[in-house]
């Protein structure tokens, strides 16, 4: 089981490429939260946040409220803000521009990306800008684990997908038929591979639900409750399983999934649950033995408790956004979702 690949599909990520722009210096391109126009670019995403990434020349990036130190990117970096930062790519550091709210919309004449050209020439910048959208709720252990910026530097092994991306976008003028979806993936397996490098690249102490893929033990037992989430798990059991006793597997879980290796289970079956109640036809009671309680009762509680609505409200509310189109329901919730707000859209556990 490939646990990261495993969450990416039922989380849902999906890339959206919307703009191919090139500049000349000097300039500046300012871009606000992602949450201010979220529903206007994926309004079917829960959670969505912006990349960049850096075809050709050189560049300065920044958080809006100057908090972390600018970071200077090369022709083939990567980068994405997955905590909803306001951020500014410039040629050089300091410059701020005013963002064009008008610009943040899906077209409905033309084929995206949009194309914005402001000159090029020695020290011109190349580069393409899009978001990436994926499901918070009921559990999402990934985007948690994400830095506020998070840099992929040009590597060899990604270096293949920029120039695919520059492909791609240089057929923007024919309109050629399933572009956008080209794009769209592309801009996914770029993402994937820079989350590839920052694991690489975390030190071996370092906690958090990434590090845990990579370490021996709680690596391996997160391979087993994502490849049989339906079995009856136990601490004793997973322990058993990974070669260690029952406390340091317990301490060393919490350590890197930031959970108990119980509570880990029960929200990862609810996530799978919220996705197969979206299936036409399917019993509220079939999801819950599917995951693995024997009851309709017990699988009523377990999701009321964790997800704070009984399985059908679930349901309804769903079904209701797939009919209209609106905002994305998200359980009962006393305020409006602001897709910033990770650690307020996560269960609390």
């Amino acid at each position: 089981m490939d646990v990261l690949s495993d969450v990416l599909a039922t989380v849902r990520l999906t890339g959206a490429i919307f703009f191919d722009s090139t500049f000349r210096s000097e300039w500046v391109a300012e871009a606000p939260k992602a949450s201010i126009i979220a529903a206007r670019v994926m309004p079917s995403s829960q959670y969505v946040f912006y990349f960049h990434t850096l075809l050709e020349g050189s560049c300065w990036v920044e958080l809006t409220d100057g908090s972390e130190d600018p970071i200077h990117l090369q022709a083939g970096d990567v980068v994405a803000f997955p905590m909803d930062d306001a951020h500014v790519l410039c040629s050089t550091i300091g410059m701020r521009a005013e963002p064009d709210l008008a610009m943040y919309v899906h077209p409905i004449d033309h084929q995206l990306p949009y194309v914005v050209n402001q000159g090029s020439g020695a020290e011109s910048c190349h580069f393409v800008c899009g978001y990436l959208g994926c499901d918070v709720r009921p559990y999402n252990p990934f985007i948690k684990s994400l830095p506020r910026v998070l840099h992929g530097r040009a590597a060899a092994r990604q270096r293949w997908l920029s120039h695919l991306v520059l492909h791609a976008v240089s057929e923007t003028d024919g309109h050629n038929a399933g572009g956008e979806t080209v794009l769209a993936k592309l801009a996914e397996l770029l993402f994937i591979e820079v989350i590839r490098q920052h694991i690489d690249g975390l030190p071996m102490d370092s906690r958090g639900w990434l590090s845990g893929l990579r370490h021996p033990q709680v690596g391996h037992a997160l391979k087993l409750i994502h490849g049989r989430p339906a079995e009856e798990w136990t601490i004793e059991r997973l322990a058993r399983e990974v070669g260690l006793s029952r406390s340091v597997f317990a301490d060393r879980f919490v350590h890197f999934a930031g959970v108990t290796p119980m509570q880990y289970l029960a929200h990862w079956r609810m996530q799978l649950a919220a996705r197969r109640l979206e299936t036409p036809g399917i019993s509220v009671a079939q999801v819950g033995a599917e995951i693995g309680y024997e009851s309709e009762a017990a699988f009523n509680r377990a999701f009321k408790k964790i997800v704070g609505i009984p399985p059908g409200s679930w349901r309804r509310g769903r079904s209701h956004e797939a009919g209209t189109q609106a905002m994305p329901f998200l359980g009962a919730m006393s305020a409006p979702f602001e897709f910033g707000q990770v650690e307020n859209a996560l269960p609390k556990i």
